[in-house]
């Protein structure tokens, strides 16, 4: 039987190639991510090559941060192409809710490509769920995040979305939901310190489209070492950015140290992973 830490060894052992069709405010950070967390990343977002490019890849992470008519048929064309090709096709629908583009943009995808992982904030799976949701730009409101008050309904939703689209469905904040139609998972990994650096929704998608490149069979699993390690790493920075006596930009640079050293040791002494 998998578990997280033989999900993180596999990945470290694969380095998987992943495919990003992602947004202009974090590629760099999500490359550098990906490198950090074992895998090797192709930032391919034009309609001539999204298809070639998918063919020679383990996996395709597509996220919608900064839409655009010509990302929008980059992404229709490599999810339709990793479909054919067994590959798994993890989408971040970033700002879902808040325009009418790119809730055409996340309606197409939902409808037309078969997706392994949706991770997003609860805005905006509550909009892929239900049609609405509470968006502040590209962030969920405060007063919407998983709570141990929500956690149930928060997990339900989850479930429901799951049975909609086949996905399994990661809902992040203080604490992440993984779920598919089937069983749920929270985790409570993380650090506050991570909502004031941007692009770690991103990175942390980054980081479960290489785990599912490398373990195909195992979605669900993938997702919560990816999330429990993304916030195991966000913990690990804090402890040493407070040590030097640092700010954000130090911050993000810890982040990064402690995704490339994060091993199966670690994970498995500092994950706080329960099934709900």
């Amino acid at each position: 039987m998998d578990t997280l830490e033989s999900i993180l060894e596999t990945t470290r052992r694969g380095k998987p190639l992943v495919h990003f069709i992602t947004n202009y405010v974090t590629v760099n950070d999500c490359a550098n991510m990906t490198l950090a967390a074992g895998g090797s990343p192709i930032m391919a977002d034009d309609p001539q090559e999204a298809e070639d490019i998918v063919s020679i890849c383990s996996a395709l992470v597509l996220n919608m941060g900064t839409p655009c008519e010509r990302t929008f048929r980059s992404m229709l064309a490599a999810g339709k192409e990793a479909n054919k090709r067994g590959k798994p096709v993890i989408f971040d629908p970033v700002g879902a809710g808040a325009s009418t583009f790119r809730n055409e943009l996340a309606a197409t995808l939902l409808r037309e490509v078969s997706l392994s992982v949706i991770k997003g904030n609860i805005s905006e799976i509550s909009f892929l769920t239900e049609g609405s949701g509470t968006t502040s730009g590209v962030d969920a409101h405060r007063e919407a995040l998983s709570t141990e008050n929500n956690l149930n309904e928060h997990v339900r939703l989850a479930q429901r979305l799951s049975e909609k689209t086949g996905a399994v469905v990661a809902i992040s904040g203080p604490i992440d939901i993984i779920a598919d139609s089937r069983e749920a998972w929270a985790v409570r990994n993380g650090h506050p310190a991570m909502a004031a650096l941007s692009g770690t929704g991103c990175m942390s998608a980054a980081v479960i489209g290489c785990h599912a490149g490398a373990n195909p069979q195992a979605p669900l699993l993938s997702c919560v070492c990816g999330m429990s390690g993304m916030g195991i790493c966000g913990e690990l920075a804090h402890e040493r950015c407070q040590a030097l006596n640092g700010g954000t930009g130090t911050y993000r640079m810890l982040l990064l140290d402690a995704m490339s050293r994060l091993d199966a040791k670690t994970l498995a002494a500092r994950s706080n992973v329960q099934r709900c």
